[in-house]
């Protein structure tokens, strides 16, 4: 007896399975929870007529989903939104969408002024380069169906966010414009084959062989126009409806007035024919196009491997230590406190720490680090890192969404939905640019017209199509998608729209002292030994003493001390703030704070002790019942590429500015060691945000540096803030770059990164405005032909994007 079939979906029903959902007043069987979940959105949302409408089953499961989709009310389902819409309140909704039919900087324009005045959407934005947009909605005024149903109605269509529905239409975009290239480029070849005899005939053809050619160039022309040139005419079409400009309505007019004439020249028997330029113009306008979709694609390869990076499974272990068996498992069924193996090769699934094991990992997509770095029991290990040697046990210690990767990539995807001042600007010119070439393009017809009839439309085709502002609107987006994406390559991560530009153009550069321009791990920086015990034993002895506390200068104590089993503490009392008392050796030992520990006996500090005491440092005193025996001076160690940044920065002209809560004393010293002369301690967290402030105030653009939370305040006043990798969340939240890999040498490459940026941007912005303010009174002149239009419209955006690509390329030391 055969199986019984899904009701939704058609697959086979597993034995042990009963998953009922009434339908149309009938139970129908289902064989998955999702099929269940499917269907009863379907019913509960009054759909259920899409079953007895559906003239097929889904070919197979992946297309049961696009097939329902088009009822847009299942968008609205709880259920089916936990993937991609976050609550952000009671009735708050954020989404996350991607966008298909997006063609120019136009089309996010439209789609962002269409959908933000729809009632209850309280903000939405789009990324031009990644067709990524941000919606976020008043859920008991509007629903995300509504939402869907009025970018459909403009002619869009919106998908939940995915990368591989991202990378489906990445290709189905890449296969559509290659056919449509290829359509235009056979077209056009074979309409010059029987345009240039006509061309070297020069009135010698007879008028029956002309008109041959004319018919047998129009009937090749037919395919370019109505298939090739598609997509310009519906986009032209559907911001006329919207009574909009966007930049394929000059494309349109000029192509369909050429092609237009040159029909009623060829039925007519006279006039001229420019199916060659029509041919010719849609080719190279396409042409540059698909060029720089790819270059565009290309730019987003970071963000994209980012998405990719957490594998689809991972080997878990049920009963670890008691079993080692690996079973296969999803990834996103793992739990917090879970064991899994990772293989060599492997990608680490989630969050931990090791338990088992000794390897290296590669993390250079998520820290910029190219260097493995070693593992061993205990340290952590970052999901979507890769295991490089041996077999690691991890637990996992953050799964979903807690997630470092997960992080970055919503601080990326913030970034990109961002958009900086300049390119705000950028979008205004260029949307009254185009308004501003049509009045031209009208009055260079209505002149050419009164002067010289037989060349009005060419020269008005011209005008429309060589001053198109594409590369004027690619100019700036571009660039900032290229530089973000190589910024995270040199692990410092983009997480707001204007970074790059405001980073590029700081003045003075704030930096935190403990945990940015020091590891923020405490080691020990000198020992006074002040009895007669050696040096080694007096560390050996304080280790032993501090020996169960977890305090950073009991670890500090710990790992400099060689370590001498000899030593074993008893009877330890520990008081919180003081330090730590116990017996060693039948003696009474102390070590803390010195009052505390000199309290112990009745001798007083030598005078040599005295100047240590007075120097603003850490310091831990060692005592007995007989008297003080070491003291130990404890501070932060500087990170090791601090001192080349901060001379870099000095040398390119820029202020720099220690604010530290450290006692003044330290504070100088560390200042020295690095060159800088602008310090100020003792700050409280207000009195960093007031000297910010001030700073400002004189004109200063202040690019701040820091970690912690104490610094989350001072973060969000600069106008440019940088938050360390391991900082508080809160600090990474307020900043406007992530340094992942906590190497400071990655900032002054990103510096360097971001100024070349803001160069490139404003070479882009020259070259657009130089292009049209020489194109457009070259093409009024009758100098330039259509075909020569569509060149020079394809290559100006193409060189726009080629010269965007070299921020991919610098090299700074």
């Amino acid at each position: 007896m055969s199986k019984a079939s899904c009701y939704h979906c058609g697959l086979p029903i597993p034995d042990d399975v009963d998953l009922p959902v009434v339908i149309n007043g009938e139970t129908k069987a289902m064989c998955c929870y999702g099929c269940q979940a499917v269907a009863q959105s379907i019913v509960d949302n009054g759909l259920a007529d899409y079953y007895r409408s559906r003239d097929a089953l889904p070919e197979s499961p992946r297309e049961a989903m696009p097939a329902i989709l088009e009822q847009m009310a299942l968008y609205d389902h709880a259920e089916f939104q936990k993937s991609f819409v976050k609550a952000l309140g009671e009735n708050d909704r954020e989404a996350s969408l991607l966008l298909e039919g997006i063609t120019c900087a136009a089309c996010i324009w439209l789609n962002e002024q269409h959908i933000g005045k729809l009632p209850g959407v309280i903000a939405v934005d789009i990324n031009y380069a990644s067709r990524r947009a941000r919606v976020r909605w008043d859920e008991s005024r509007i629903k995300l169906s509504d939402i869907l149903r009025a970018v459909a109605a403009i002619g869009y269509r919106a998908y939940p966010y995915d990368a591989a529905k991202n990378e489906e239409i990445s290709r189905n975009e890449r296969r559509g414009a290659m056919w449509r290239l290829w359509v235009a480029g056979f077209g056009m070849m074979q309409v010059m084959m029987y345009a240039y005899p006509v061309y070297i005939a020069d009135g010698d053809m007879s008028a029956d062989i002309e008109s041959l050619m004319r018919w047998a160039s129009l009937i090749l022309t037919i395919p370019v126009v109505f298939y090739s040139s598609a997509p310009f005419f519906r986009n032209a079409w559907r911001d006329l409806k919207l009574k909009r400009v966007g930049m394929d309505v000059p494309v349109a007019l000029g192509v369909g007035l050429a092609f237009a004439a040159s029909c009623w020249a060829t039925f007519i028997q006279g006039g001229e024919v420019y199916f060659d330029s029509v041919t010719m113009f849609v080719f190279f306008l396409l042409g540059g196009r698909y060029l720089e979709m790819t270059a565009r694609q290309k730019a987003l390869s970071v963000t994209e491997a980012l998405t990719k990076l957490l594998p689809a499974f991972a080997q878990k272990i049920v009963n670890f230590p008691a079993d080692r068996e690996a079973t296969q498992v999803v990834v996103a069924d793992l739990r917090v406190g879970d064991h899994v193996l990772v293989r060599p090769g492997d990608i680490v699934p989630a969050d931990g720490h090791v338990v088992e094991g000794i390897s290296c990992a590669n993390e250079a997509l998520l820290t910029g680090e190219s260097l493995p770095v070693p593992k061993q029991p205990g340290d952590p290990v970052t999901g979507g890192s890769v295991n490089a040697e041996s077999p690691l046990v991890v637990r996992v210690d953050q799964v979903g969404e807690g997630t470092r990767l997960s992080a970055i990539i919503d601080l990326m995807e913030r970034a990109s939905l961002e958009k900086p001042r300049i390119v705000e600007i950028a979008d205004r010119i260029a949307t009254y640019f185009v308004a501003a070439l049509l009045v031209v393009a009208i009055l260079t017809a209505f002149g050419w017209y009164l002067v010289e009839p037989s060349r009005a439309l060419w020269i008005t085709v011209s005008v429309l199509v060589v001053t198109c502002p594409c590369a004027l609107a690619l100019a700036t987006p571009i660039a900032l998608t290229v530089a973000a994406g190589s910024l995270a390559r040199d692990g410092l991560l983009v997480t707001r729209g204007h970074a790059i530009e405001t980073l590029a153009r700081a003045t003075h550069f704030v930096f935190d002292k403990t945990g940015t321009l020091t590891t923020g791990q405490m080691h020990l920086q000198d020992l006074l030994v002040l009895g007669e015990m050696s040096r080694e034993d007096s560390l050996n002895l304080a280790a032993a003493l501090e020996q169960a506390s977890e305090h950073p200068l009991a670890m500090a104590l710990r790992h400099a001390a060689p370590g001498d089993a000899r030593w074993q503490a008893t009877d330890s009392i520990s008081e919180p703030g003081q330090g730590i008392e116990a017996v060693i050796d039948g003696r009474r030992y102390r070590i803390g704070r010195p009052a505390y520990a000199l309290a112990i006996s009745d001798a007083a500090l030598p005078a040599v002790a005295r100047d240590w005491l007075e120097s603003g440092d850490t310091v831990v005193l060692l005592a007995d019942t007989q008297g003080p025996l070491a003291l130990f001076r404890i501070g932060d160690q500087l990170r090791p590429e601090a001192r080349k940044l901060v001379g870099d920065l000095r040398r390119g002209g820029r202020q720099v500015v220690l604010l530290t809560g450290d006692a003044p004393a330290v504070a100088a010293r560390v200042a020295a060691e690095l060159g800088i002369d602008d310090v100020r301690a003792g700050m409280t967290p207000a009195g960093k945000h007031a000297a910010v402030i001030e700073l400002q105030s004189a004109g200063a653009i202040v690019a701040m540096v820091g970690d912690g939370v104490n610094d989350a305040p001072v973060l969000a006043q600069a106008q440019v803030s940088v938050a360390m990798g391991s900082g508080a969340q809160l600090a990474r939240t307020q900043s406007d770059f992530v340094l992942l890999s906590e190497n400071l040498g990655h900032l002054h490459k990103g510096l360097g990164r971001a100024g070349f940026a803001l160069v490139v941007i404003r070479q882009n912005l020259w070259w657009s405005f130089a292009y049209n303010i020489v194109a457009l009174p070259a093409a009024i002149a009758g100098y330039v032909t259509p075909w020569m239009a569509g060149i020079g419209m394809s290559l100006s955006s193409l060189l726009v994007v080629v010269n965007s690509l070299r921020i991919q390329r610098l090299e700074n030391d």
